[in-house]
């Protein structure tokens, strides 16, 4: 018998299910099963179960046709459990790296009927706060197992069904299941708690318990928090069916909690709407009176024992003035933090600082002028030209939507590379300030600065530059190293202004849900920017290797390693001389550093005549047409060159290093577009070989383009034109 069977639902949970599965599977322990249920979830976390279940029999996926909700979907899970304990894991939850050994040496040890395990709340801003195990068990319980009445304290720790393990005939013998609607939790670890003959307390962080940003019940507000009073309803009717034999004792904690609980969601702000605030109270009062055990109750000290007791009286006014009160208290407590830390101004600003606040100012006053409602402005790279997805998306807007005016945002170094035709204003300029302020739409592939405000009725566009390899956003608060100088309070205000989000693939959209949380709308079309390799003719390929001086009969490997922020002044390992001896007198190299290295042209080790350095070759998708092979590292150059199904090669010198410090999305080296060599002489072995080209690279980028590059049929920046600027629907 398997020891563990975890119940994963999925719903709407895509960002976040790959972290849960590995957070599992990739434990030094495998005596598991995951039953993984896809609740009708309208994303692809149903697609992730499948895809992993193909690759590790451990895996079993369960496709519903109808939405049930958490509660059933876990119960449809235990239906289909083998485990001799079954523990209940939230899709965007995660375990702790190496817990699960400890978890299944206690199982073994002490054979208990619930197994209690530690956790820690993770926050999106990477703060993570510990639960109350410390505060219930000062002394840790041990190995010993108790009953309920024994250690009633017990009742106090989080109330949920991902912090316990459960033995699984324990449940079916008791009848124990999960009922439907929010609050599911209330009504099934209670009545655990009380039936158990045999509870055990492991005190060691087991699981991260993902407090999101967007998308939580927790942060929902709406009447559905009344679904909470049903949930204790069942609780105190399963008391009253079991008896004294049972509960005996035990009816004042259970009835103390309810009432905390009660309060807990009442004070929430995120959760009761005002107007809902009166009748949920008056609710409380209700259950209060109709609940309050004969003998009383411990009434907790302080401020939350008069809550307790204006709740016992129903005085709901008095219940609101203490808490505008505290409120205000609390307020007046910050305003008072904030001005001690208060730096003064700098008294005195040079030139360059007075122009800027002078430029603020016309900003400013610009915002109050009407939008145009025919003016997108558009910016790729940080002002460095005209390039990548808003490129492609401007030229289809010029195409389908004549009336829609474009301007592009470029540096003055940028102006010369502009394509005949194109109107700009140069960053940092008036115009440049009032078009920001005006305009209806904003593309760009990067973030446009913090200042940009977002206007009722503009529309922001975040096309992105890349399918990612590497951790991005949120996620890179992991990797410290590789986040150094990052803000991510400011950060996340300038994505709270997207209001578009561009996708390449399926895979992207769940990695930017995860690193970008916020209620922007998801385009899931491809990359407009690669429209041109989709529809790409053997003429233009011709024509790019002529503008290249390269001939037709000449072998063309692109070299293209991305940037490693961490790492300043990195060069890969790479002799291009030898390479260039590799493949032979009809072997032309091309050698293209990163565009944050954009005014450093020429790359190290570059020798005159055996490569040609298109660093500054501005039109990435011309060395793609001209390319035969693609060589890179951890660069979305490889997710891009796919769409050409050509040979990719994956030179990853520093693969271990990467991936610790500066976090990666997927095992690169596991799950290949082509060949893969981890040195340079690896490297040389493949093109020597003809491995580059090999039946096991060919089979490897037809699971990658079929993976990554499936939506990129030349038509993807048509379809974003027509839903941001037409308003056509998806």
């Amino acid at each position: 018998m398997t020891l563990i069977s975890f119940v994963v639902p999925a719903f709407k949970v895509q960002g976040y299910l790959r972290e849960c599965l590995d957070s599992i599977l990739d434990q030094p322990f495998d005596d598991v099963e995951v039953i993984g249920i896809d609740d009708a979830s309208p994303d692809d976390s149903g697609e992730i179960l499948v895809e992993y279940a193909e690759r590790d029999p451990r895996v079993h996926p369960v496709r519903l046709a109808e939405n049930v909700g958490l509660g059933p979907a876990r119960n449809i899970g235990l239906d289909r459990a083998t485990g001799e304990y079954v523990w209940f894991v939230d899709g965007d939850d995660w375990l702790v790296p190496g817990c699960l050994p400890h978890v299944a040496d206690r199982l073994r040890a002490t054979r208990p009927d619930v197994l209690i395990v530690d956790h820690v709340r993770a926050h999106w801003n990477n703060v993570g706060t510990r639960s109350a195990m410390r505060d219930v068990f000062p002394e840790p319980p041990g190995e010993a197992t108790f009953r309920l009445r024994e250690r009633p304290e017990t009742l106090r720790l989080l109330h949920t069904a991902w912090n316990r393990l459960v033995r699984r005939d324990f449940l079916v013998g008791q009848g124990l299941r999960f009922a439907p609607g929010w609050y599911e939790d209330v009504s099934f670890s209670y009545p655990v708690l009380l039936a158990a003959e045999r509870i055990g307390v492991l005190n060691r962080v087991c699981l991260n318990y993902r407090q999101r940003r967007t998308g939580a019940i927790t942060r929902t507000r709406g009447d559905r928090h009344f679904e909470v009073f049903a949930q204790w309803h069942r609780v105190f009717r399963l008391m009253d069916q079991w008896g004294p034999a049972v509960v005996d004792g035990l009816r004042p904690a259970v009835f103390e909690r309810m009432i905390w609980h009660y309060l807990t969601v009442l004070g929430n702000g995120q959760r009761i709407a005002p107007e809902l605030r009166p009748p949920f109270f008056a609710q409380i009062h209700a259950d209060y009176v109709r609940f309050l055990p004969p003998e009383g109750y411990p009434v907790p000290p302080g401020l939350e024992g008069v809550k307790h007791r204006l709740v016992a009286t129903g005085r709901w006014r008095v219940f609101t003035a203490l808490r505008a009160a505290h409120q205000a208290g609390e307020r007046a407590r910050r305003s008072a933090r904030r001005a001690k830390r208060r730096v003064l101004p700098v008294a005195r600003r040079n030139a360059r600082r007075a122009r800027d606040a002078a430029l603020r100012e016309y900003y400013r006053a610009e915002l109050h002028r009407p939008l145009d409602p025919t003016l997108a402005v558009y910016a790729a790279y940080w002002y460095r030209g005209y390039s990548c997805n808003p490129a492609a998306i401007y030229t289809a807007a010029r195409r389908l939507a004549p009336q829609v005016r474009g301007v592009w945002i470029v540096r003055r170094d940028r102006v010369a590379g502009l394509p005949p035709g194109v109107e700009y204003v140069v960053a940092g300029t008036p115009d440049y300030y009032r078009v920001l302020a005006r305009a209806r739409w904003l593309v760009n592939n990067v973030n446009f600065p913090d200042f940009v405000r977002k206007r009722p009725g503009a529309v922001h566009v975040q096309t992105h530059h890349g399918t990612p390899v590497k951790v991005m956003g949120l996620d890179q608060q992991r990797y410290p190293v590789g986040a150094m100088g990052m803000n991510f309070a400011n950060l996340l205000r300038r994505v709270d202004r997207w209001d578009y989000s561009v996708s390449s693939n399926s895979f992207s959209t769940q990695m930017w849900e995860r690193a970008y949380p916020a209620d922007y709308t998801t385009l899931e079309v491809g990359y407009p920017r690669n429209d041109r390799l989709a529809l790409a003719t053997d003429e233009e390929c011709r024509q790019a290797r002529a503008g290249l001086g390269i001939g037709p009969d000449e072998y063309v490997v692109l070299y293209a390693p991305t940037h490693r922020e961490h790492l300043p002044g990195w060069r890969p390992p790479f002799d291009p001389d030898r390479l260039r001896d590799v493949l032979g007198p009809s072997g032309r190299l091309l050698m293209r550093s990163h565009y944050f290295h954009d005014r450093e042209r020429q790359l190290r080790g570059v020798s005159d005549g055996a490569v040609l350095d298109v660093s500054g070759y501005d039109r990435v998708e011309d060395l793609y047409l001209a390319a035969d092979v693609l060589v890179t590292d951890y660069s979305s150059a490889m997710f891009d060159y796919g769409v050409l199904d050509r040979p990719i090669v994956v030179y990853a010198p520093d693969w271990d290093a990467y991936r610790v410090s500066r976090g990666v999305y997927f095992d690169l080296l596991a799950e290949p577009p082509g060949a893969v060599a981890v040195d340079f002489p690896g490297l040389l072995d493949l093109f020597r070989s003809g491995a580059v080209r090999g039946t096991a690279a060919e089979q490897a980028r037809q699971r990658f383009r079929a993976r990554f590059c499936a939506l990129d049929d030349g038509h993807a920046a048509e379809r974003v034109v027509r839903r941001v600027f037409l308003d056509e629907p998806a």
